[in-house]
């Protein structure tokens, strides 16, 4: 277990943007931040993060809370190891006991398989560096390829021993199980018999944006013609190679800061990138790159640059890529490097200043980049050029940005030396085609059949549920906010005649509900706005000084969630930029006595609405004369009280 010592420390360094911002590319908008969520699919931001209030709200998944909550939804970290993560970040010692064997045990299958590879991990870099088959072979290849130790160290790159089972017998020894070793893909299991999956080769760690390891891909150093040159772990509950980037965990903070990622095909062009300057490079590990990995960079920039080797055939299977990086709403430039060269042998033979000049004078917009390979091919031959043109506005189709399109187009007629009214035509095509294909799939089989639309029955608003919320809002974010209320004292003279003097005293906000819900015995119905509401009481009462991190930091994480659900939900609305349309909407605090009485004012009225409509149904129930006119009577003085507090809804200012 992790000592409260340390976990205090940890949420008194931690800041919500830091960590947030290691994995989504912030921008500021007002007091907060906002960007695109790293939990769902778009292009417009609703994801936010509040810098004063040290939490975040994603609005298009509903998710929220703060920085320990964020890890442990994107990293799908435990709490202990987002706390340790912090920790690591920070700089914080932790304190901690020692795990028994029945803890060990009750750990979940996918943090065993965590555990598993980090252990693999570790163990592969120890045989690089200590024994002497992995320095002999393993680290002599490292450094013939011009790796220096720091970058054998950044990468921790490692080495498995060219034997059947060295891996998997010392894992076992170690108190690893088969079972998580064969899940992992580390070890290969076949009946009774078990072997390593990556003998003999170099091993490079495929880390998760937070640093956790996820897989590894290996490469073969002897010339087995049998045997693949490299081989990545199989697919895993923690490894997708279609959702994973090699090198993302080094370079996303570059990326962030560059504005910018360089996109390579092999760990070496990675690798070697890093080692002469150039931090913000990721690759797709030898797969053909997907939407997944395409989103991945998105959440940290909106500019790709993708780098080949002059490699032909390679180029015209990357143009497939291209269209995917469009569609995902990104900016792409393409740059390719002599022939004879890729990325890792031209980072190795030039200095960072002469890498990073080619880069800039050589990375083309992806339509000067298609017009100069298509038309290559296309020659002298119209047919041939009808197609590349074609091919052209295909990819121009992608960008969802209509200003983008009409600049690309303009640029493709230049280029291509054909009138801009035709590329609109067909533009118009093929989006007309795509639209025509879209509505194709959403249909039914039967195209002829008619299929009567259901009303959907209104959803019926709970308003006890709305009116306790937000209760629990004006606290969260009012409570120690003084304003003047109007009191009503009764005054009875010697006549036994009744008067109300009004008189305006200045209070707290929490004081005021608090007082006004015990006045009237109020309990709250939902029973985690109860939790809420005891747990914000009790924080007033002890502390003058209320901070809403402080606060959610006490709290359990599905109470801490659900604080800031509703501590966001307003700034949402910041979201539209009502300033910028010049529409200016008034500011909550300056009406923050009406929003208080006429909240618990609705509240009281509801409650009382309630109980009239029971009493109907105990007079329609009851048979006794008697008691029915006890229940009249009773409902009248409630009908009466009703109208009261309705007049003063009507004068709340």
């Amino acid at each position: 277990m992790i000592s409260r010592k340390t976990i205090d420390e940890v949420f008194e360094a931690a800041r919500v943007e830091e960590v947030v911002g290691e994995f989504v590319q912030l921008k500021k908008s007002g007091s907060n931040f906002k960007g695109l969520s790293p939990f769902s699919d778009e292009r417009t931001p609703s994801f936010m993060v509040s810098p004063v209030k040290q939490i975040w709200k994603d609005f298009s998944s509903g998710k929220g809370g703060n920085a320990i909550s964020f890890l442990m939804e994107h990293e799908h970290f435990t709490y202990p190891e987002a706390i340790k993560y912090l920790a690591k970040k920070y700089n914080i010692e932790i304190e901690e006991t020692v795990q028994t064997d029945e803890q060990k045990e009750q750990a979940n299958e996918k943090e065993s398989l965590f555990l598993v590879s980090e252990y693999a991990k570790n163990q592969f870099h120890i045989n690089l560096l200590k024994l002497e088959e992995g320095k002999a072979i393993g680290l002599s290849y490292f450094k013939e390829r011009g790796f220096t130790q720091e970058t054998i160290e950044k990468f921790e790159l490692g080495y498995s021993i060219n034997q059947w089972d060295a891996f998997t017998s010392k894992a076992i020894k170690d108190g690893y199980k088969v079972d998580f070793l064969g899940k992992t893909g580390l070890t290969v299991v076949k009946d009774e018999k078990q072997f390593d999956r990556f003998k003999g080769r170099v091993m490079f760690p495929i880390l998760s944006m937070s640093g956790r390891t996820l897989g590894f891909g290996g490469r073969i150093l002897n010339n087995e013609k049998k045997a693949a040159k490299y081989l990545n772990s199989p697919e895993s509950d923690i490894y997708h190679k279609s959702k994973v980037l090699y090198g993302i965990f080094q370079a996303k903070q570059s990326i962030a800061k560059e504005d910018n990622c360089y996109l390579v095909e092999g760990y070496t062009d990675v690798i070697q990138f890093s080692q002469t300057g150039i931090n913000n490079v990721v690759s797709s590990s030898g797969t053909a790159l997907t939407p997944d990995q395409i989103r991945l960079i998105n959440r940290l920039t909106k500019n790709i640059t993708v780098l080949f080797d002059g490699d032909a055939a390679g180029l015209r299977a990357s143009l497939r890529g291209i269209d995917l990086i469009l569609e995902q709403g990104m900016n792409v430039k393409i740059c390719t490097f002599p022939e004879g060269e890729d990325p890792d042998s031209f980072a190795k033979n030039n200095s960072l200043e002469e890498l990073t000049l080619f880069l800039e004078e050589n990375s083309k917009d992806f339509i000067s980049f298609k017009a100069s390979i298509l038309a290559a091919e296309a020659k002298n031959d119209p047919i041939k050029k009808a197609e590349t043109i074609h091919n052209m506005v295909t990819s121009i189709s992608k960008i969802s940005d209509l200003i983008k399109q009409e600049i690309y187009i303009q640029e493709c007629s230049k280029i291509m030396d054909i009138s801009e009214e035709v590329l609109f035509n067909t533009l118009a095509q093929i989006l007309k085609r795509e639209s025509k294909e879209s509505i194709k799939k959403s249909k039914p089989n039967n195209a002829f059949e008619v299929i009567s639309k259901k009303k959907q029955p209104l959803e019926k608003v709970d308003v006890q549920y709305e009116l306790e919320r937000k209760i629990i809002e004006l606290l969260l974010l009012y409570g120690i906010e003084e304003e003047k209320f109007e009191e009503l004292t009764v005054e009875t003279d010697e006549k036994g005649n009744i008067t109300y003097k009004s008189e305006i005293v200045k209070t707290k906000i929490f004081e005021k509900i608090y007082l006004e819900l015990q006045e009237d015995e109020i309990e709250f119905a939902n029973e985690g706005f109860k939790k809420i509401y005891f747990n914000i009481i009790e924080s007033f009462n002890q502390s003058q000084e209320f901070k809403i991190d402080k606060f959610i930091n006490q709290l359990s994480p599905d109470i801490a969630e659900a604080v800031t659900h509703i501590i966001m939900d307003e700034d949402k609305y910041v979201l539209h930029n009502w300033i910028g349309k010049e529409i200016y909407v008034k500011d909550k605090k300056d009406t923050l006595t009406q929003l208080v009485n006429e909240t618990i004012l609705n509240l009281r009225r509801f409650l009382v609405t309630q109980k009239i409509n029971e009493l109907a149904q105990t007079i329609n129930k009851s048979e006794d004369v008697e008691a029915k006119m006890e229940v009249l009577s009773e409902t009248l003085d409630y009908t009466k009280l009703k109208k009261l507090l309705s007049d003063k809804l009507n004068r709340v200012l």
